[in-house]
């Protein structure tokens, strides 16, 4: 990589980072605080990542591209399930950097299977601990993190908070430390590569997790099908994609309210967004058994064509 140098000869440095780990643990929670932006949706459910997502970070002569990715579950043999674990892999191939990202105070099966995953792709890897303000003896976390490192040979060990904000610098700081030498790969006022079509899309599909409950929470999907701008109103329509009749109507509700207030509860995401008032228009359709199908998988953009 070409080494770039500003106008007082200071060279500036660029990587990009992988955030892995299992699903739940964090990972998107994360990449928004560290933007600064809400960019993907989050919520208290697993697999709620469904994308590689970048979030950049630019400070000073360095620039921090962050991979959010899928959590790595094993234990799913779905086609979807595959096509996440697949996604997740390949940004870990792709990495300069690995953030590797555990619940405090909790390292599984599914934990050692990523960590001999880090192992074998030879990246550094820095080990962040989330979720410490949720550990109810704080002096677990010492024996943790010895633990931990004396498993792996991490270039870092990072105890955090992502919900409370708590020790963010601490990372980008351990981040920063370890980016090799070259050009930025953005501009440095670009926060992602995605555009507001697809953040639109995470808001929508967040507030339905959230209002669905246990009820279809994995089989829907959501595409912006329409959006005109007018010069104080911004027009959106949105399709929600689920598998099966039955399931159409549950994301509608009775007399459609449960539909209203998933739109209600996005509109006003999309609005603090977007810095102007949006009009949503939301409909439900069934394709069945989109999960299965690479076909729908491909134009949903969960799998991107090879």
């Amino acid at each position: 990589m070409t080494e770039i140098e500003d106008s007082a000869g200071d060279a500036t440095r660029c990587g990009l980072v992988a955030l892995i780990g299992r699903p739940n643990v964090g990972k998107t929670t994360l990449m928004n605080r560290l933007v600064g932006e809400k960019l993907a949706a989050t919520t208290r459910r697993p697999h709620t990542t469904r994308h590689r997502i970048l979030g950049i970070v630019t400070e000073g002569q360095d620039q921090v591209v962050l991979m959010d990715t899928p959590g790595i579950d094993t234990e799913r043999t779905q086609l979807v399930n595959r096509v996440l674990n697949r996604t997740a892999s390949q940004a870990l191939a792709d990495a300069d950097l690995v953030c590797f990202i555990v619940e405090a105070g909790q390292f599984g099966p599914g934990d050692e299977r990523i960590e001999e995953n880090i192992r074998h792709s030879g990246r550094p890897a820095l080990l962040v601990i989330n979720k410490v303000d949720q550990l109810r003896e704080k002096e677990e976390l010492l024996p943790f993190i010895e633990a931990r490192a004396a498993s792996f040979d991490y270039a870092g060990v990072v105890p955090l908070s992502a919900k409370t904000g708590s020790n963010l610098e601490g990372l980008i700081a351990e981040i920063r430390a370890h980016l090799p030498q070259g050009p930025f790969l953005y501009d440095p006022d670009q926060l992602s590569d995605r555009p507001q079509r697809f953040r639109a899309e995470e808001m929508i599909r967040e507030s339905m997790l959230e209002h669905l409950g246990q009820e279809v929470p994995y089989s829907v999907a959501v595409r912006v099908e329409d959006w005109s701008d007018e010069p104080r109103t911004t027009h959106i329509d949105a399709v929600i994609l689920v598998e099966r009749d039955s399931q159409k109507g549950i994301v509608i509700g009775k007399g459609g309210q449960r539909l209203k207030r998933i739109g209600q509860a996005a509109r006003v995401q999309l609005e603090e967004l977007l810095e102007r008032k949006v009009m949503l228009r939301l409909t439900v359709r069934v394709e069945a058994d989109w999960t299965r199908s690479p076909r729908a998988l491909r134009e949903l953009g969960i799998e991107e064509p090879r």
